[in-house]
């Protein structure tokens, strides 16, 4: 690939991902409280964790201290006389206290990891639910593999902070206090010496803590790329064939792979050069702890069971404050990844519901847009002053040039978007003033472009009405001429299908998209192109089920075929945002206006065709 072409990528790349930007903050300790909710709810359970917590922290202090009786009583090589008696009885102590600091280990991992677990699937559920509560906007401005590695990634990131890091912290943090109290104890001067080096120490390691940081921030925006490429090469893998780009698509993957792991080595040479830091402190530490015991042993401030009690003590030191470097490490990993999990936690519905919002009773179906007016994007509109009128039962078709506006008017009926500027009204009621859910419960969307779930066809046709019965069922694909192909499967309705149900023909999967919108009963029908995949013998057929799907319904058609608009009660032409006509077929003919314009337009391509 040339300089020219890997420039295009780039650039092209950068617009895929827009809000995958890498998000830039320090430290927060708001954000690590907004973490620590989480586990607001386990309190009760995490008392026992903490107790036995206590207790190992409590037998690794006491240990040392057994050690240096031991030596200056049970030895006693000062009077060269031991305590065979006292020996054996402190190495009894020795071994219940490690008896006892097993049993409480075992148990707090235990518990500790069936807690965190909890509390990673509980924010997972979180996540999911709110997701699911986005408004079309939020899934139009991201890729779908971005949003994937919110639930799976980052959500992933944190198993670790909560199953082990917060504890380990904990007696980490325990332990720490407690050595430096008990060295301070038995020799301040002895005590302030060996601990000289840890200011220096954390002085040398707070410099590496940003870079951490931004190298672990920046590897997560780097893994979800893959993630949103990885989803996107997978579901257009037709499209990669048919063009013969497999090629293409593999460099980019190579770039892109390529790029995280040298993203992943960069911050893992970051984390891993806290560990020499920690290793050399402690080294000079240990040099001062005998060049300056040495000197206090023979001035007789202190004895050599206190300097062994304190080289024990100096190792048991170090060693959590290794442990802290990892934990520190983990929780920049955490705040990376809570950060990217909160942005979507913060992100609120356009569509969002506010209190005191009326349910909606069963409707009739007058639909009112009073001058309503759209913009996707600050000074691009979409919708202008549009006004219009339907009456419930009737039927309207929706006409217009590609990007004209006609599905974005049906969306907003929908309350996928609110309008800039205007209301919509059903049955005299502002819909913005309705519960989302009392308002999509009575209306059914068909798209051109279906999708159909992993399961039976009975479950696909069902998810329209979940308590819908097998009668009901066969009823609604009956009704749309789906029957016939269904019974014809291995298992009728009973039939595995595939995501997107991969296995049947595009004609197959719109009659059971149209299945699934009938069996709700909707009193608002809406077909956005819903035609546009079946063939001619396949509309007529539905052209024959909707003549009776549509009585006593209000249905919105959006489509270009003179066939499925020609019967419509009204036509409502739609270009560059505003509707230019209103009228039934024959009317808008003698007129000769854009709607004639679109259906000449329209015979002569077929004509030529």
């Amino acid at each position: 690939m040339n300089a020219k072409q890997s420039s295009i990528t780039d650039k092209t790349n950068r617009f895929i991902y827009p809000n995958e930007a890498e998000i830039n903050h320090s430290f927060q300790w708001k954000q690590l409280h907004r973490l620590y909710s989480y586990l607001k709810p386990y309190r009760k359970q995490l008392l026992p964790i903490v107790l036995t917590l206590l207790l190992s922290t409590i037998i690794k202090l006491i240990v040392p201290a057994l050690t240096i009786i031991a030596i200056d009583y049970a030895l006693n090589p000062l009077s060269g006389k031991p305590n065979a008696g006292l020996l054996i009885g402190l190495a009894g102590v020795n071994l219940l206290l490690y008896v006892l600091q097993w049993a409480a280990s075992r148990y707090r991992v235990l518990y500790t990891n069936k807690i965190g677990q909890r509390i990673i699937a509980d924010m997972r559920q979180q996540l999911f639910r709110h997701i699911q509560s986005l408004s079309h906007r939020f899934f139009n401005s991201r890729p779908v593999g971005a949003v994937l590695g919110r639930i799976t990634n980052d959500v992933n990131a944190l198993e670790e902070l909560f199953t082990n890091g917060i504890v380990n912290l904990l007696m980490d943090m325990i332990q720490l206090i407690g050595i430096m109290i008990i060295l301070l104890a038995w020799n301040v001067k002895l005590g302030i010496a060996v601990m000289l080096t840890v200011p220096l120490m954390f002085f040398i390691s707070s410099v590496l803590r940003r870079q951490i940081r931004l190298a672990f921030q920046k590897l997560r925006m780097k893994q979800t790329r893959i993630n949103a490429h990885l989803n996107e090469s997978i579901q257009g893998i037709r499209v990669t064939k048919a063009y013969a780009q497999e090629q293409h698509n593999m460099r980019f993957f190579d770039r892109i792979n390529e790029d995280n792991v040298k993203t992943w080595n960069k911050a893992a040479a970051l984390n891993q050069s806290f560990s020499p830091i920690v290793e050399l402190t402690s080294a000079i530490g240990t040099v001062i702890l005998f060049l300056y015991g040495t000197y206090l042993i023979q001035s007789g401030e202190v004895t050599v069971g206190v300097i062994v009690g304190f080289a024990s003590y100096v190792g048991n030191f170090w060693e959590p404050v290794m442990r802290l470097g990892q934990i520190y490490t983990q929780l920049l990993v955490g705040m990376a990844s809570s950060e990217r999990i909160f942005e979507v936690l913060d992100e609120q519905p356009s569509t969002a519901e506010q209190s005191g919002m009326i349910q909606l009773p069963v409707i009739n179906g007058d639909v009112k847009f009073r001058q309503v007016a759209f913009n996707y994007e600050e000074g691009r509109a979409a919708l202008r002053g549009i006004d219009l009128e339907v009456q419930a039962g009737s039927t309207i078709a929706l006409v217009g040039h590609t990007g004209a506006g006609k599905s974005t008017l049906m969306n907003l009926l929908y309350r996928f978007y609110e309008p800039t500027e205007g209301s919509i009204f059903i049955d005299g009621t502002d819909i913005r003033d309705a519960t989302i859910h009392s308002l999509r419960s009575q209306m059914s969307m068909v798209l051109q472009d279906m999708f159909l779930f992993s399961g039976t066809i009975r479950e696909n046709i069902r998810y329209g009405k979940i308590d819908a019965t097998d009668e009901e069922v066969e009823r609604a694909a009956r009704a749309v001429w789906a029957h016939s192909f269904i019974i014809k499967l291995p298992n009728g309705y009973d039939t595995q299908i595939e995501e997107r149900g991969s296995k049947l023909s595009v004609g197959q999967r719109q009659l059971l998209s149209f299945a699934r919108a009938l069996i709700a009963d909707p009193r608002i029908l809406i077909l956005d192109e819903a035609t546009a995949n079946v063939d001619t013998e396949t509309e007529m057929k539905i052209r024959q089920a909707l003549r009776t799907v549509r009585q006593g319904r209000t249905t919105f058609v959006v489509a270009h075929r003179l066939s499925t608009i020609r019967d419509a009660d009204m036509i409502a032409v739609v270009d560059h945002g505003v509707i230019v006509e209103k009228g039934k077929h024959d009317d808008l003919i003698n007129r000769q206006g854009t709607y004639y314009r679109f259906i000449d337009a329209q015979q002569q391509t077929l004509s030529i065709e």
